[in-house]
């Protein structure tokens, strides 16, 4: 009985998922087990199992218990950075608010002197033209008076001429008499009922007015999101429809490390703003990070709301630069560049070949040198020489699918790219040993265009690409290059690598540039997937590299 309980032990113990929420609880007094130790849900037997399992069982926990420690110190984390936020926010926005309201206080003493003005304009008016009908009536007043007068002194004229007179002058003053002519209606009235303003709809709105409505935070579908040629399609939702969302803001960074993103990460956050779509592409990027986080927020005409919860894509991709302790004394190596340079080295180069040359019974010839060095990392002594004119990458391969591009400077005159194992010799020339594969183009006297391995070579037809691409399909022995432009394939090698590789570039009288960071092309992955489909390829110089 106790055999097997120890048994079904080890096997939950082996099988058994971190939290994978199964209770069990053991009370075996009978049999006279001690209890078990446990973590979250996952309970393990510690006395009762070997040494081994209680190793590995115990191992389990610490990895749980670091996993939790961490994700509980970038959480609390985040919360500090929020209470430090809410501390700087917080006056912000009532600072906001007061100028807001000053702003509003403002437009109404603005709007309220404006309109006292016109009501004061139109009094004025009224006033005038009230004034000069006054005046006008009576300055006609005052002439009918005089003219009433002579009519009724006209009257009691006896001589019948005398009378006439008076009577015709009488009448011809009547007829110019400015009471008749003078309109009795007033130019203007004293009503100003027409200036009143009703501020019951502006009262009723300063009244509900309240904080803006800010949009929901939208939610990133992953399922949708995707990661190709070095492009990353992020698509979002909004959790309910909001027609006056008027754009998005999408912010993403690059991050080595996977999960949530973390406060303090190194890397800050770039912005795309005023996206119209809930879906956005970025293109031409350079993966030279494990991951990235993404995360979107919403606007309105008014605020922005709150960020989508943060994802994080996968962005692996080989980065590798040249390894500057290894190449030739005559190459001069910056960041993503290599050039000849024919005055580099002079005077240290032939005081290194002393030092080497000081107590060995002889140099073997640069030709039979073998390619059985050491794959440690070169030293200053190690540096290729002669007419190597070699630099290895910094990075090796061991495994999976790579990709990088190189571009030749300006009248470039002799260049090979390919991959070498890194126990190559420093004398020895790329293409000429089994252990390395390149294509090498000369534009020097004689043009040419092969593909070369130990020491054999095979003339390439067509053009020389102005970028060419290298694919190196470890899992599968393939070393193919491109034209990087037009995906079009150039030539491809067939080996079974048996040590881990490194890219390997010659130059002479000449530069290149190198590109890396870079996914495998999506078709490049589709034609190596034909081209393996149909079981052959162009290659030739198969080879069974050891």
């Amino acid at each position: 009985m106790r055999a097997r309980v120890k048994k079904l032990l080890r096997m939950y113990v082996h099988y058994a998922p971190p939290s994978s929420g199964v209770i069990v609880f053991l009370f075996w007094r009978e049999l006279r087990l001690p209890a078990f130790a446990c973590i979250g849900f996952d309970y393990i037997c510690v006395s009762v199992l070997g040494m081994d399992s209680q190793k590995e069982a115990l191992q389990r926990i610490i990895t749980t218990l670091a996993n939790k420690n961490e994700e509980l110190h970038n959480f609390m984390e985040t919360l500090s950075h929020s209470l430090a936020g809410v501390q700087v926010n917080s006056p912000q926005a009532v600072s906001d608010l007061e100028e807001e309201f000053d702003t509003l206080f403002t437009v109404l003493v603005e709007m309220k002197e404006s309109m006292i003005s016109t009501i004061k304009q139109e009094a004025a008016k009224k006033t005038q033209e009230i004034q000069h009908q006054l005046t006008q009536s009576g300055s006609a007043l005052k002439s009918a008076v005089e003219l009433l007068e002579f009519a009724n002194k006209a009257l009691d004229i006896n001589d019948e001429d005398e009378f006439t007179k008076a009577a015709k002058q009488i009448k011809d003053r009547v007829t110019m008499a400015p009471a008749f002519r003078l309109t009795m209606k007033p130019k203007a009235t004293d009503n100003m009922n027409h200036l009143m303003v009703d501020f019951n709809q502006e009262r009723q709105l300063l009244q509900n007015l309240r904080f803006l409505p800010v949009p929901r935070a939208p939610e990133i579908e992953v399922g949708d999101c995707l990661v190709l040629d070095n492009t990353v399609s992020v698509a979002w939702k909004m959790p309910v429809e909001d027609s006056k969302i008027d754009h998005y803001i999408l912010e993403y960074r690059k991050t080595d490390h996977e999960g949530l993103p973390r406060i303090k990460d190194q890397r800050c956050w770039e912005v795309v703003d005023n996206i119209k779509t809930t879906e956005y592409s970025l293109s031409g990027l350079k993966f030279d990070s494990k991951f990235m986080n993404f995360r979107v927020r919403a606007c309105n005409k008014a605020a922005a709301g709150e960020y989508s919860d943060p994802v994080t894509l996968e962005t692996r991709a080989f980065n590798f630069g040249f390894d500057s302790s290894s190449s030739h004394l005559n190459l001069k190596v910056e960041d993503r560049t290599v050039e000849w340079d024919p005055q580099g080295g002079k005077g240290l180069e032939s005081k290194v070949k002393g030092k080497e040359n000081k107590g060995r019974s002889g140099t073997p010839s640069p030709k039979r040198t073998s390619a059985t060095r050491s794959p440690a990392i070169r030293g200053g002594r190690d540096r290729f020489t002669g007419e190597s004119y070699t630099v290895l990458g910094d990075t090796s391969m061991d495994c999976g699918q790579h990709y990088w591009e190189v571009k030749a400077l300006k009248d470039c005159k002799s260049y090979s790219v390919g991959i070498s194992y890194r126990n190559l010799g420093k004398f020895d020339q790329l293409g000429k040993t089994n252990t390395t594969w390149c294509i090498h183009i000369n534009n020097w006297l004689q043009a040419s265009f092969a593909a070369k391995h130990n020491n054999k070579a095979k003339s390439l037809d067509g053009t020389v690409p102005d970028r060419i691409g290298v694919f190196c399909d470890l899992d599968s022995g393939q070393l193919s290059f491109y034209n990087a432009e037009t995906k079009q394939l150039i030539h491809t090698f067939k080996a079974k690598f048996s040590q881990p590789v490194v890219p390997a570039f010659m130059v002479w009288c000449g530069g290149l540039s190198l590109s890396t960071g870079m996914q495998v092309p999506s078709a490049v992955k589709s034609f190596q997937k034909t081209e393996n489909g149909l079981g052959g390829s162009n290659s030739s110089l198969n080879s069974m590299a050891q």
